[in-house]
């Protein structure tokens, strides 16, 4: 390595460091200030209705010629370690979402997009339509004991629908020309033409109310948690950019 190369390597490096940190720092905070409203969420709107749908899998409850033998059975009450758990999972769910997305929020600004918490409720909307509405939009969630198809195909196809949304949300966003937002439209399309994976036939104890309500409450609290991710992350890096800056 010549001396110049070793300089320039010295500049750049306390740089990347702090882009580094920034990108990590505002990550930290947005992914578990989200995921913990997110989580609290899923415990008061959609946790009832998911064990509303097990008691019809385990059979507790046994629906008779469209009644069940109790519209509103005595659910299990809170569990300390059961719902803990769940609140420190979402929570490290969503901060990985936040890191994806602060990362490109990065790129994004050294494009000349500007990154605050009013443009990050829309990147955070552009989330909820990659990991959720687009690949829920055929494959709904779902709640326990209903057909479904093997697990292995599901995940590639929800996998490569999430992929194909996520390239055409940036065509959307940072295309130039017409020929990237008509590129867009085929990405989101095509999953849905081609279909995901389903079973042989539909069957399953659950009553479809119950279904219906739990696939509502799913969106909208991920919905939600998205915004909530987007909102936190703008915010927080451009404050830790004010904070860099003030601090150089």
């Amino acid at each position: 390595m010549t001396p110049h190369m070793m300089c320039v390597t010295q500049l750049a490096s306390p740089a990347t460091k702090q882009m580094y940190s920034r990108i990590l720092t505002s990550a930290l905070f947005a992914g578990a200030a989200a995921g913990l409203i997110a989580a609290l969420l899923q415990l008061v709107f959609v946790q009832p209705v998911l064990l509303h749908a097990e008691l019809y899998e385990t059979g507790e409850l046994v629906h008779f010629g469209g009644a069940a033998v109790s519209a509103h059975p005595e659910l299990p009450g809170f569990d300390l370690m059961r719902d803990s758990l769940s609140i420190v999972f979402t929570m490290l769910t969503y901060t990985g979402y936040a890191l994806v997305m602060v990362a490109l929020m990065s790129v994004a600004e050294g494009r000349g997009a500007e990154i605050n918490a009013r443009t990050g409720l829309i990147w955070g909307l552009a989330g909820f339509i990659t990991f959720h509405f687009a690949p829920g939009l055929t494959l709904a969630p779902e709640v326990p004991g209903v057909a479904a198809a093997d697990v292995a195909d599901r995940q590639i196809w929800w996998t490569a629908t999430v992929a194909a949304a996520g390239v055409a949300m940036w065509l959307i966003a940072f295309g130039s020309n017409k020929i990237s937002y008509l590129i867009a439209a085929v990405l989101l399309l095509v999953p849905h033409l081609i279909g995901a994976p389903e079973p042989d036939s539909f069957s399953g104890p659950v009553p479809t109310e119950i279904g219906a309500l739990f696939a509502a409450r799913a969106f909208g609290v991920g919905m939600a948690a998205w915004v909530l991710v987007g909102s936190f992350a703008g915010y927080f890096w451009q404050a830790e950019g004010e904070r860099t800056e003030a601090s150089a």
